[in-house]
């Protein structure tokens, strides 16, 4: 019966769990990240108790410590469709589309994630999750020796398809079901030694661009990084190296505010492991491969249309004065002029509110829940009157140019390759079966919802009266 049925959100939020026990024993940096970023927050907390009221009163305190997202690459429309149908049973769906050809990764993208407050509230799991482009690799041959060697892999197991199929038909799973469900997908994601391919090929791979290589060379889309959410990335990049762990040189995104907006991120250089190349004679080659990474987020406020199209202006100027090089070599010059191009963007969440460049929710004050209308009033004159709050809407998506450049800074100093920008969103959601889910849309339309639920609220204790 229905009743009998884990919920979707107790399934992500026990996958969430899984993949995060399993990337911390494959790659202990990763542990000692989450005991930074824990510290960190905490000492943030204590340091900002408005901070603290603002989240308590949002409802997303308890969240933060449980808030991850990771990230994986595919190789085949079939890979894609059935990850949209995998994560649909865990509650997250497709949203936002992003073409990272433009900033030299042959991929394009989405990000499955929980889209409802309550959802949200339970388990933020997202998974950024990007398709190869074979279409931009140059080279004839080796896009279909690559599209061969792709289509010949299976990265879900057959307990993996069979539960996804019985969630769909059936219309959830119950306990035992779930559990396994979370058991045969974690296989989906776990580290592999074993190549594909031979040394020789992966080397051709490699030459093409080495996200080519990530993607084609392994028997599966190994989850490449878990990034847990900080309220203070500046502290957590400065507290890095006393850990053992050596920083990328630039936080990607906006810089320091008062007020966040959208996403900051900052890692660690990715780990060289150790793989196993096979040979003729069923022998094996020892080589090594660079990808999974650890990496921290900060994230602010969603922007509107209008916000996003200041800060995408902005971020170009800052790009053309100085763009930020794989090596951090120029990091100060970056960041001083990030800083300074920025000054143009308010730094007040009133203000951000009132040039609507910011999403906001809205709810009633404590003199607000005791208050009624006596008759049409304006949204801010009640805003004035103190009876109703508003609050920054937290950015759950991403941003291309940043993570393009989290994906560069990991994959080596000489990784900059220029493909021709060519956003396909209409092919991305053909290859993925569903259509992704407009953010700005979604951002208005839980704006709205709130504002509409102060005043129906006030109009109802009026008309009571």
């Amino acid at each position: 019966m229905m009743s009998d049925f884990l919920s979707a959100d107790e399934i992500r939020a026990s996958f969430s769990a899984a993949m995060s026990a399993m990337y911390r024993n494959e790659v202990p940096a990763y542990g000692t990240l989450m005991d930074l970023v824990a510290q960190v927050n905490d000492d943030t907390l204590a340091r900002q108790p408005a901070l603290r009221e603002r989240l308590d009163a949002t409802d997303s305190l308890d969240r933060i410590s449980e808030e991850r997202h990771g990230a994986v690459r595919l190789g085949t429309a079939a890979e894609l469709a059935m990850m949209r149908r995998v994560f649909a049973v865990m509650g997250m769906y497709p949203v936002g589309y992003y073409d990272l050809s433009t900033a030299g990764v042959p991929v394009h993208s989405t990000a499955f994630r929980p889209v409802g407050a309550a959802a949200l509230a339970h388990n933020p799991f997202r998974v950024f999750t990007s398709l190869l482009r074979l279409d931009l690799i140059a080279d004839e041959e080796l896009r279909e020796a690559a599209g061969r060697i792709l289509a010949a892999r299976r990265i879900f197991t057959t307990g993996a398809v069979a539960l996804t199929e019985k969630a769909e038909r059936d219309g959830g799973l119950a306990r035992a079901d779930a559990e396994r469900f979370v058991t045969e997908v974690l296989e989906t994601f776990r580290w592999h030694r074993e190549a594909n391919v031979d040394a020789a090929m992966y080397h051709r791979l490699h030459e093409a661009h080495r996200l080519i290589a990530d993607v084609v060379s392994f028997k599966g889309p190994h989850i490449n990084h878990l990034t847990p959410r900080t309220l203070d990335i500046d502290q957590v990049q400065a507290l890095m190296p006393e850990h053992g762990i050596a920083p990328k040189a630039v936080v990607e995104g906006p810089p320091t505010r008062k007020c966040p907006i959208l996403l900051r991120q900052t890692s660690f250089k990715a780990l060289e492991e150790s793989v196993l190349f096979p040979g003729g004679d069923g022998t094996h080659r020892t080589g090594s491969h660079t990808a999974r990474f650890g990496e921290i987020e900060q994230r602010g406020v969603a922007l509107t249309p209008k916000g996003r199209g200041l800060y995408d202006q902005l971020l170009d100027e800052v790009r053309k004065l100085v763009r930020p090089a794989a090596d951090g070599s120029n990091a100060r010059a970056y960041e001083a002029a990030l800083a300074r191009v920025f000054e143009a963007f308010p730094d007040d969440w009133a203000a951000i509110r009132s040039a609507g460049l910011g999403y906001f929710s809205y709810s009633l004050t404590e003199k607000g829940k005791a208050a009624a209308l006596s008759g049409p009033c304006e949204v801010e004159t009640l805003i004035a009157q103190g009876l109703i709050r508003f609050d920054p809407i937290v950015y759950e998506d991403f941003l291309p140019v940043s993570a393009a450049g989290i994906f560069q800074s990991n994959l080596g100093d000489g990784a900059q390759q220029e493909f021709v920008a060519s956003p396909n969103q209409k092919r991305f959601e053909a290859d993925l079966g569903a259509s992704v889910l407009n953010e700005f849309e979604h951002y208005a339309g839980i704006e709205q919802a709130s504002l509409q639920a102060c005043l129906d609220m006030l109009t109802r204790r009026s008309a009571a009266e």
